[in-house]
């Protein structure tokens, strides 16, 4: 029997086609819903059928600043099913249920070797694609998934769990790496600037790890729905001194931690304010190169620690899979809009331009 809103077992059978729908990149904000052809796979590789890909801000900022060559399809948080498989698959058959990650390290080099991921050559090249240079491919009715990660990166989806919880795993995964770089220790205080859906899971996984979360955003609206998972301390940002009611509540001293959820970097000094001396801020959202203002007295004579956290850390991939499959957090109540792949442009620039009842867009593929 097939969940709401999935697709069945005879979905699974029906013929491949040769051309496809995608939301092709072909410039600075320039997404055109284009006919294209249906990936080929070789050995080792699998096609998949998307169901659900989640809209990224990272992606958003790639299309905005014209980061990466033209054409693209981006679109990394896929869930979907095995339309085919090739020569020397195994593990996999058609019909099958996944969720896929993009991005897998080598877990040899110097990097890997130090836990650093992101930033190891291998993990740097893209697996998965729906066409042109690999970028993710989401954004299309089929991708293509090269073999390391059909070997290293590809999750069943267990029965029970809709493909739209499953598409958090590698968002959830980016959070939990997050969270690990903080080092957080029970009883502590955090502050967690933000409430999209990547602030909401910030703030839950801080409060699973034994810390009094504090939340802040510009919209009440949001704070009402980080409200329905627990998150009752939080700051009304439009109303009131964010800096000013965290020192209130940690007895002038400031919170020990804070997470900067939300891109730009007008909010970096905010975040090293509301922090006590020694306290540590985490950059999560700063994804764009550019210059910011801090003040450097803060990190010398206060003694504030500056860090960073970016994508996702294979160390966290069997733990961030469990976390969201076994519902632990109801994340599919997160998305607060949906968008047919012909309307992903649409979708594209309301993720954008994020109104306060917008919370996680995806685009699903077989939604008409």
């Amino acid at each position: 029997m097939a969940i709401a809103g999935q697709f069945t077992i005879e979905d699974t059978k029906q013929a491949i086609p040769t051309t496809m729908h995608a939301a092709v990149y072909r410039g600075i904000n320039d997404v055109r819903v284009e006919t294209v052809a249906v990936p080929q796979i070789g050995p080792g590789e699998l096609l998949v059928r998307v169901h659900t890909c989640g809209i990224c801000g990272t992606d958003l900022k790639k299309i905005a600043s014209g980061s990466h060559s033209a054409p693209r399809i981006f679109g990394h948080e896929t869930s979907g099913v095995v339309a085919a498989v090739g020569q020397r698959v195994g593990q996999f058959k058609p019909g099958d249920r996944v969720v896929v990650f993009h991005h897998i390290p080598c877990r040899e080099c110097y990097y890997c070797r130090h836990q650093t991921f992101a930033q190891c050559e291998t993990y740097k090249k893209v697996g998965c694609t729906a066409g042109f240079e690999p970028s993710g491919g989401g954004f299309a009715e089929y991708v293509r998934v090269m073999d390391w990660i059909v070997e290293q990166g590809t999750v069943r989806i267990p029965e029970g769990v809709s493909f739209e919880q499953a598409c958090f795993v590698e968002p959830v995964n980016t959070c939990m790496k997050g969270i690990d770089t903080l080092q957080l220790v029970p009883a502590e205080s955090v502050l967690v600037i933000g409430q999209g859906p990547i602030g909401i899971i910030l703030a839950t996984l801080a409060k699973r790890s034994g810390t009094r979360v504090i939340t802040s955003d510009l919209y009440p609206e949001r704070l009402t729905i980080s409200n329905t998972y627990g998150l009752q301390n939080n700051i009304d940002a439009s109303r009131a001194d964010t800096v000013k009611t965290v020192r209130e509540q940690t007895e002038g001293r400031g919170a020990d931690a804070a997470i900067l959820a939300v891109g730009g970097s007008g909010l970096i000094r905010t975040a090293m304010d509301a922090v006590r001396p020694g306290g540590r801020v985490l950059l999560f959202a700063q994804t764009v190169r550019g210059e910011a203002t801090i003040d450097p007295a803060a990190i010398c004579v206060d003694e504030k620690t500056l860090l960073g956290s970016y994508s996702a850390s294979v160390e966290l991939q069997a733990d961030s899979a469990r976390f969201v499959m076994s519902r632990e957090m109801e994340l599919e109540r997160l998305i607060s809009h949906r968008f047919s792949l012909s309307s992903s442009v649409e979708a594209l620039k309301l993720a954008a331009n994020p109104q306060p009842d917008s919370m996680k867009i995806v685009i699903q593929a077989g939604r008409s």
